[in-house]
Order: C-alpha cells, then structure tokens, then sequence
C-alpha cells in the first residue's frame, strides 16, 4: 500500500502538482477523522465536497456541449448525471487509487472506508476542489476532462434518455409499485416557463427536478431516482 504521507505520489496519478500541499491534504480528510483530530487546521473535506461538485457540473457540461452538438437541455443534464452520478466518480476515484490516501478514522478505516463508494465519491469532488482553487479553473478542467474522457466517450445515447421507462423497471423488480410523477410547479413567464416536478415511489420522495418542458423535468426526475434506487440494498 501507498504512504499515505506521501502526497507527492498522488499528484503522479492525478498529473497535477500542487503550489500548496495543504488544501489537498484537506480534501482527504473524511468526517470521521476530524471527530479524532478536532484542533486540525482546515477541518475535513465537506465544503471541499460542495465546490468540487459544481466545478465538476461546469466542467462536464461544457464538455458534452461540445461533444454532443445535438443534444437538447434536458438530455444533457440527465446525460451529466449520469457521468457525475455517485457511482460513476466513485469509480475513477478507485481506478485511481484515491482510498490509499484517505485521511479516515479508526473505526471507518476498520470497516473498510477506503473503498466505499460514497466516500469515495465525495473525496474525488473535494480533489477536485483543491486542484481548482491550487491552480484556478484551467487546471481542475483539464483534470478533469482528462480523467473522465472514457466516460463522456462511451456514455450510452441510444434509448439512454428514456429514464421513466428504466426507473419504473426498476421500482417494480425492486419495490413492486411504480413511480408516480407530480408537477409542484411552474415558474417564469409563458415563454420561458419552467416546470418542476417531483418523483414518488409509494410514500417516500425519490427526487425533484425541473425543466423547460415536463417532459425534461420527468426525464431528469426519473434519472435522478434512478440513480438513488441502484444505491439502495432492497431485497
């Protein structure tokens, strides 16, 4: 296994050097090690969390603009979440080797932290948001497009965009009922009216999301509980 100590390995695997070791060593940092180490400079990696997950929506979305000329707005939000979904960076980040890293707890450590995909996940976003405030947007984008090109690649267009027909397969194998879509609102004027929309599965909220059309709000609602649904054990 990796030093965890040593950082200069993960800037090798990341391609990127930084100016200032300490907001990396930050981005490392799971909750539960600063519940052992309450006086550490910086605290852990949640707000690095926050700002890496919107440098990553910036940075892909501009990306797919550009790759997929054709697409309209509602199939490259659901097309974003779909490279950007919890599962999809918690993969890079163990093809990276990101968990050898982490800063976690004892007990986390223990059970195993270093390869669950949520932190995981959020630990790839807060490194992210130490590259772009290291070395400002240029260099996070070009990690980042660099790092998650095979996914934008090979991302699946054809019936991809049919999220309603994927969840409502899922929510039956799975929960045995189906979703059930409710418009909560509509904003803006006529000509450029937005429609938000929230996804039930029995009595519990899967997701809420908004679009130009209800069409593009179902759809980017239906991936959205799609994704939450692949995270869920049900028997």
């Amino acid at each position: 296994m990796t030093d965890p100590n040593d950082l200069g390995a993960l800037e090798r695997v990341l391609g990127y050097a930084f100016r200032d070791r300490a907001t990396l060593e930050v981005a490392l940092r799971h909750t539960s090690w600063l519940n052992e180490h309450p006086g550490a400079t910086g605290g852990d990696n949640e707000r690095l969390e926050f700002l890496g997950d919107a440098v990553l929506d910036l940075v892909v979305g501009h990306r797919l603009m550009t790759r997929f000329p054709e697409l309209r707005e509602g199939e490259l939000s659901v097309t974003r979440a779909q490279v950007v979904s919890e599962a999809g960076l918690a993969e890079i980040a163990s093809a990276l080797g990101l968990g050898q890293w982490l800063r976690l707890g004892k007990g986390e450590d223990k059970s195993g932290g270093r390869t669950k995909r949520s932190i995981l996940a959020d630990a790839f976003e807060a490194v992210v948001a130490a590259v772009y405030l290291d070395g400002g947007y240029p260099a996070a984008a070009e990690m980042v497009e660099r790092l998650l090109a095979p996914r934008i690649e090979t991302v699946e267009h054809t019936g991809f965009y049919d999220f309603k027909t994927r969840l409502q397969e899922m929510a039956l194998a799975r929960l045995k009922l189906s979703p059930v879509y409710k418009v909560v609102a509509e904003l803006g004027p006529d000509h450029a009216k937005r429609f938000v929309v929230e996804v039930w599965i029995g009595d519990e909220l899967y997701a809420r999301a908004d679009g130009t059309s209800k069409k593009s709000a179902d759809q980017q609602a239906a991936a959205a509980a799609a994704f939450k649904l692949e995270g869920l054990n049900v028997g």
